[in-house]
């Protein structure tokens, strides 16, 4: 089968797993042409990874799983090793350099930037070439809940602002933001649809060869490092960075879309430093996710993870 989008990953792979679910998942759909995947750095002083090194380390926890895949032949390269230090100076690094090159290509195949966690290597690209805006789609996991569209989830001491993968780099989000960029956004209510159990888990990933138990190992390092702190995180694990397959390889047959999730059409906020939305009647038009086909998504990605498995 032809592709029928370009992509490029573009998330924290050395960090939360469920990055390496997106990946595996991205490089075995035959309708996507991966361009390339891009190793991002974390937010500063995350316990994933206290070596400090996080886009090297996502580069090479994202290289093994394209080999765990089958596919060697995707280049692999990591973005900056820290956040933008102001909104006017791009990082000039091999993930921003991938984007440019990809969005500056010659191809009438649309390409989807699809971004798991910061928006540097985005941003950046952005500042280095501005044109880049109307030749590509960014796809992102990232930003607190909409007003009027749902509630932070509770937690000790009020609900966040902000969110996780945004407070990585909110000088980048805020570029992004204020941009032309076409902007689908899955925000933190939409993403924690994505509930998976662990039962799930062992018995439709884990049996799917060496990728699968490479997966599942992966989040269930999570479990036992959080249960260290005297945490439970419960049956489930959120795999939240899924919806950027749900989003580009899983589109419609006609009309290419998304078309089984749904979305409202917001004028885009700018956002605070402190991480929360300021109302702007007048920004461009994004797409806000609210709901997400997790059939199709898990169904899809047990299908081919048992499909790998059985070549």
């Amino acid at each position: 089968m032809a592709a029928r989008m370009r992509v490029i990953s573009d998330n924290d792979y050395s960090g939360d797993p469920d990055g390496l679910v997106q990946l595996a998942h991205h490089a075995l759909s035959t309708s996507v042409e991966l361009v390339a995947v891009i190793g991002s750095h974390l937010a500063v002083g995350d316990p994933f990874d206290p070596s400090g090194r996080s886009a090297q380390n996502a580069a090479a926890a994202a290289r093994t799983v394209l080999d765990l895949a089958g596919r060697p032949d995707v280049r692999v390269v990591a973005g900056s090793e820290v956040a933008l230090l102001d909104a006017t100076t791009p990082h000039r690094s091999a993930g921003a350099q991938a984007i440019v090159d990809a969005a500056m290509a010659d191809s009438d195949r649309p390409l989807y930037v699809a971004c798991g966690a910061g928006l540097t290597e985005l941003a950046s690209a952005y500042l280095l070439e501005p044109r880049i805006a109307q030749r590509l789609t960014a796809v992102w996991i990232g930003g607190p809940e909409h007003p009027g569209l749902a509630v932070a989830p509770p937690r000790a001491g009020g609900p966040e602002l902000s969110e996780y993968n945004e407070r990585i780099d909110v000088t980048a989000a805020q570029v992004v933001f204020d941009s032309p960029i076409p902007l689908w956004q899955v925000p933190r209510d939409a993403y924690r649809q994505t509930l998976m159990s662990f039962a799930e888990l062992d018995l439709l990933v884990r049996p799917a060869g060496q990728l699968g138990a490479h997966l599942v190992d992966a989040l269930e390092r999570v479990r036992t490092m959080t249960a260290e702190f005297g945490m439970d995180i419960g049956e489930t694990y959120i795999l939240g960075d899924s919806p950027l397959v749900l989003l580009t390889a899983l589109q419609s047959a006609f009309e290419p879309d998304p078309s089984s999730s749904r979305y409202v059409t917001v004028p885009a906020p700018r956002i605070a430093d402190d991480g929360s939305y300021a109302p702007r009647p007048d920004g461009r038009p994004i797409r806000v996710y609210t709901h997400l086909d997790l059939r199709l998504m898990f169904g899809d990605l047990v299908a081919r993870l048992a499909r790998h498995a059985a070549t």
